[in-house]
């Protein structure tokens, strides 16, 4: 009876979705009231994450026709929430108003708010109906929300009131309409910018005049920015030049401005333009020294090595005369950017990075290594995600190596202390249950779990990659810098993080399946690995780690398959994972031994018959389990991780030795 509901579940849902009214009423014309309106009245689960009922599934595809049989034939809970998708994003505690708002159907609203839809209902992130329409730009739906009671001054979770979203899409008539309604448009959201920020960094100068004719005010925010630095980060030049002739800007805040307006014209990767870089830098200098008497002089900065210690030009002799040198320019906008933004701006490291990767690509390597570390600190410094950063060392460490280009212990080293810092940082998210700034609802708490669990794998293969770069340099390294690398990698294995389907970097190094950037890492990092592997075993990597399906790395380089072509890293790992404790009578989930889980008659078989050492506490163990002896509590705590790595094997041991005497 209860898949016969499911199914009619399902119909109803997917004829509310798809508009089919006739058959979503014959349908519920054919039950009980009661049970036709709890019907209606559960949420559905489809197959692109969404969970919601026939209701609100209708009127986020705005089905006129469904809506008004669902409320004027049945009795569907018009305040039921749902979890929603919109342009990619989760909204978790969306009713059917909402979704009509968010997706701009006009009627549906009219027959929701009608009907006595909740016209300030919020969602878990205290999104409103009117600000769902706010942001889609839908000016006669705005009006009519507003119009009935919605109330235009109730902000989301950020304080992010519905003038700021109006103009951050950069929807003039929306914003005008607010602001003619009593919106504040000096509301601060919670990291301190006002509409005028939003409006300003995204160069919507028709908002911006808006705002400004409404008494905005420039106000910075959390970290410093104020309207017009914001619009001279992001190269907004139509805003920027409206804004540095305001009364309310003060002279030293113009110069800013246009400083910070070249610096990032020269360093934009989508909007790179060196004359206009100088022109606005010219601007600026002159505008210094405009006054004879009071001139405006730059603060002493010290010097920033990956900036090739470049100085900035005092004055606009100086200037002018590296007008011609493009490489000069450069430099003299990071040390710009630098000073007026400060270290803990989250922009700053992006224009470093582009000037990086142009570096490289002209074979620069050692310019590109300089500003990418200088990058890669700022964002450590300031807990910023290092993920792509980090694959992004991989890639041209590979590169250079491939190419012949010298790669130094020193640049490798730093990397690899970055990479060690970030997956420290994963580990202690893993504790926390959700981000502090969100409630913690299970959909919250599982896309943290998820997001952190996606930055650790990526990190630990990128990591992976660092370490099989580095085994490639320390045949040249003194005894000193050997013993540095050990101490990392023993940290490193001390953390004892894993893939989601529990395997180490142990098991990665052993894993020809282990997936490898295409990106130069592939030119160099190939896997299995002897050398990965010999080094993560002499600094404490456990030999006789098990993954989710308990398999070991032995488990895993038994089944290379290029055996043959690759005898000598078969043969290597085997080897250092035996001599140094690898247990070879540990099972699988398959109940399979290492030795049982290689192909019969494979190099790897024969290899590791040769190697096969038993213990009279490894017999001891498997007779414990082989025979279901109870044994927690009776023995010491510290052997029942050991026993439990034993299911069987013991028994087949008289089997190899009889086939070990025929090698």
């Amino acid at each position: 009876m209860s898949e016969e509901r499911e199914r009619l579940k399902y119909k109803l849902y997917y004829a509310a979705c798809t508009g089919m009214s006739i058959s979503l009423y014959t349908m519920l014309s054919e039950l009980d009231i009661n049970e036709a309106n709890q019907l209606l009245n559960e949420n559905l689960s489809d197959d692109e994450g969404q969970e919601c009922s026939p209701l609100v599934a209708a009127a986020r595809c705005g089905h006129e026709k469904v809506i008004r049989i669902l409320l004027n034939k049945f009795n569907p809970d018009i305040e039921q929430e749902g979890v929603v998708k919109f342009d990619g994003y989760v909204i978790e505690g969306a009713t059917a108003l909402w979704c009509a708002a968010c997706a701009g159907h006009l009627n549906v609203v009219k027959i929701l708010v009608t009907s006595g839809a909740d016209v300030n209902h919020s969602t878990k992130t205290n999104s409103t109906p009117l600000r769902a329409a706010c942001f889609d730009g839908r000016l006669d739906i705005v009006k009519y929300l507003t119009c009935h009671k919605a109330d235009i001054h109730l902000a989301n979770k950020y304080n992010n009131t519905c003038l700021m979203i109006a103009a951050y899409k950069g929807h003039v008539d929306v914003v005008s309409f607010l602001l003619r309604n009593g919106a504040n448009p000096n509301e601060r959201a919670l990291c301190g910018a006002t509409a005028l920020h939003f409006s300003a960094e995204c160069g919507y100068l028709e908002v911006v005049k808006e705002l400004l004719s409404y008494n905005a005010i420039f106000y910075a925010n959390d970290t410093g920015m104020t309207p017009i630095k914001s619009a001279a980060e992001r190269t907004q030049q139509k805003v920027v030049a409206y804004l540095v002739e305001r009364p309310e800007i003060s002279k030293e805040e113009q110069v800013e401005a246009l400083e910070l307006l070249g610096a990032s014209l020269a360093n934009d990767k989508e909007n790179y333009n060196i004359s206009k870089a100088y022109k606005y830098l010219h601007q600026a200098m002159a505008l210094r020294f405009s006054d004879p008497d009071r001139p405006i002089m730059k603060p002493a900065v010290p010097p920033i090595p990956a900036y090739e210690n470049w100085v900035e030009t005092q004055t606009l002799p100086e200037l002018e005369a590296i007008a011609g040198n493009t490489n000069s320019l450069h430099m003299e906008a990071l040390v710009i950017r630098e000073r007026i933004l400060g270290v803990h701006n989250h922009e700053l490291p992006h224009p470093i990075i582009y000037r990086g990767a142009v570096f490289a690509d002209n074979a620069r390597f050692d310019r590109c290594l300089e500003l990418w570390l200088h990058a890669l600190k700022l964002r450590q410094k300031n807990h910023i995600p290092v993920v792509k950063d980090l694959l992004r060392f991989a890639q041209v460490f590979s590169q250079m190596l491939h190419v012949g280009v010298q790669v130094t212990y020193v640049q490798v080293i730093e990397v690899l202390a970055a990479a060690i810092i970030e997956l420290e940082r994963n580990k202690e998210k893993l504790a926390k249950p959700g981000p502090k700034d969100e409630p913690e609802t299970v959909m919250v708490i599982c896309c943290f779990m998820y997001k952190i669990l996606d930055e650790i794998e990526s990190n630990l293969t990128t990591t992976l990659y660092i370490l099989t770069i580095l085994t490639k340099l320390m045949k040249k390294c003194n005894e000193e810098e050997k013993f540095n690398v050990r101490r990392m990698v023993f940290a490193l294995n001390q953390l004892q993080l894993t893939l989601r389907n529990g395997q180490t970097l142990l098991h990665l190094a052993c894993n020809a399946e282990t997936p490898v950037d295409d990106f130069h890492t592939n030119d160099i990092c190939k896997f299995p690995c002897a050398e990965t592997t010999r080094l993560l075993i002499r600094c404490g990597a456990n030999v006789n780690a098990m993954d989710n399906e308990r398999n070991t790395p032995l488990h895993v380089i038994v089944n290379y398959h290029k055996a043959i072509s690759d005898f000598l890293t078969l043969h290597s790992i085997i080897t250092d994972l035996t001599e140094n404790g690898a247990h070879t009578d540990i099972v699988n989930n398959k109940g399979e031994t290492p030795l049982e889980s290689s192909t019969t008659g494979s190099v790897a078989e024969i290899i590791l018959k040769t190697q096969i050492k038993i213990s009279l506490k490894c017999m001891a163990a498997n007779a414990v389990k082989v025979n279901n002896i109870p044994y927690r509590g009776l023995v010491p705590s510290g052997l029942d991780e050991f026993i439990e790595l034993h299911g069987k094997g013991i028994e087949r041991w008289e089997t190899y030795k009889a086939e070990l005497n025929t090698l």
